[in-house]
């Protein structure tokens, strides 16, 4: 069972923390193991208010959480912020380098971006932001119009619901197409109806 750690902050969408843990999350049998265990995290472990109001209790702080495979860093306004925090810099990168994949969606780009991490490489961010995304990121391959980019370890996701897409796609590389499938059809996400499971 891999281990799927959700920074949260301050400002962020609630839909980029959402979407993709109720995708690593789902358990469509009870009785199946399941293929993740997902948390969420926040720098100091309290609590955080989503760009729209929601309330979200964290479950770890940055010192107190278990091993990461894969590390989400949503998006939202509150980048904007937390692109120029030391404490969370650090903690990402340190992250990344022990992570088998590390995932981005929306402006939580804007942090892979700022560590280098993105430099050479095609990847996405929000729609609305990418001039913003290239002075953060300028030696970064930005593409538009791709629900995802998949480098391998660093996957980014575009704007908010694209997040699940990516999630999808991570689950599919991991443990199958049709795995994939069947949590599609559970949410009733896209095309789900033409999914033969």
């Amino acid at each position: 069972m891999r281990n799927v750690g959700i920074w949260v902050f301050d400002n962020m969408e609630l839909l980029d923390l959402a979407g993709p843990y109720e995708v690593f999350s789902i358990r469509i049998d009870k009785e199946e193991e399941p293929l993740f265990n997902v948390f969420t995290l926040s720098w100091n472990g309290e609590a955080i208010n989503t760009a729209n109001g929601l309330k979200v209790f964290p479950d770890h702080s940055f010192r107190d959480h278990p091993h990461i495979d894969i590390l989400i860093l949503p998006g939202g306004r509150g980048t904007r912020k937390e692109v120029n925090n030391e404490n969370v810099l650090n903690w990402v990168s340190a992250c990344h380098k022990e992570s088998e994949i590390t995932i981005s969606v929306c402006t939580g780009s804007f942090i892979l971006g700022r560590l280098g991490l993105l430099d050479g490489l095609e990847c996405t961010t929000h729609h609305s932001v990418t001039d913003l995304f290239r002075e953060i990121a300028p030696k970064a391959e930005i593409v538009r119009g791709r629900r995802f980019v998949d480098n391998g370890k660093i996957l980014t996701a575009a704007g908010i619901s694209a997040g699940i897409d990516l999630s999808l796609h991570v689950v599919a590389r991991l443990h199958g197409q049709d795995e994939a499938d069947r949590r599609a059809v559970h949410m009733e996400y896209g095309n789900w109806e033409s999914k033969d499971i």
